[in-house]
């Protein structure tokens, strides 16, 4: 079986690829300014890109969790998700209120795909 590492960091890669399947980071967005509804659609963009250059696509997203900073931001963050997310492709998906590791941080989301 062979593994794939795509932007390779220190820390961790972007995604990694292996056996089929594509597994990505933790995403978050770069811009902290924006509210839950903006962060969230960088992310997405984001893993959009990372999806790309692993030779998928979100149609093929199996599993996504979701961890934001506050509950109270759960419409915010669904109504950028339900826009991007491909109707009758819906992954499986968990959401969490969780400290994240920026204080200024809104939402993160790591996603499982197929290739």
């Amino acid at each position: 079986m062979q593994i794939e590492r795509i932007g390779v960091g220190q820390r961790m890669s972007k995604a990694v690829c292996t056996d089929g399947m594509v597994f990505t980071c933790g995403e978050v967005a770069t811009d902290k300014t924006k509210d839950a509804f903006g962060q969230t659609q960088e992310i997405l963009d984001a893993l959009d890109a990372s999806l790309r250059q692993a030779g998928t696509h979100k149609e093929r997203i199996l599993s996504a969790t979701v961890w934001l900073a506050d509950i109270k931001d759960f419409a915010e963050m669904n109504r950028a998700w339900d826009a991007w997310v491909p109707q009758g492709h819906t992954p499986a998906r968990a959401t969490v209120e969780a400290r994240l590791v920026s204080a200024t941080a809104k939402v993160e989301i790591a996603i499982i795909a197929l290739r």
